[in-house]
């Protein structure tokens, strides 16, 4: 039996529970952190991107395995990726975060991308406030590599959230 491939609503919510009972600062990107700023599901998602105050990344991968996570592709320190038989893949971001409530995260080859302060933000979805990047930021962070049929629709997504 193949691996499971798509993150649901439930996994979602079951992640974001998991996140609050830790206590660190956190923030939903990507396709799922989209779809959150709609306010409602636009597509299937592979994954559930996460950045989070990297300070806490050993405490965070130990309480994930504890829960039956396993890490599949470990690009320490720019991201993380594991998967869940049940919950699917996560994707996890560590973030250095400065007083000024900026932050960066290192890229590949040795860059950094650097987080506004006014990029960390929340959007209620299913009555639920959650923290997750801006649409600002999301469009940034969605070019510099080959879009894919989903980097389609989240790009139009954004656009009409932003009104352009």
């Amino acid at each position: 039996m193949g691996k499971k491939e798509i993150a649901t609503k439930e996994d979602l919510e079951n992640v974001l529970n998991l996140l609050d009972s830790l206590n660190i600062r956190y923030w939903i990107d990507g396709g799922w952190g989209i779809d959150i700023l709609l306010g409602k599901q636009n597509r299937e998602h592979r994954d559930i991107d996460v950045d989070f105050d990297g300070q806490f990344t050993e405490v965070l991968l130990e309480v994930l395995n504890a829960k039956g996570y396993t890490i599949e592709t470990d690009w320490r320190p720019a991201r993380i990726e594991l998967h869940h038989p049940n919950l699917g893949y996560l994707d996890i971001h560590p973030l250095i975060i400065s007083r000024d409530g900026s932050a960066k995260q290192a890229g590949l080859n040795e860059d950094w991308y650097e987080f506004k302060r006014e990029w960390f933000f929340h959007a209620v979805f299913e009555g639920r406030k959650i923290p997750c990047l801006s649409a600002e930021a999301q469009k940034i962070f969605h070019s510099g590599y080959t879009l894919r049929e989903v980097d389609h629709i989240d790009l139009k997504n954004l656009a009409a959230i932003l009104k352009e």
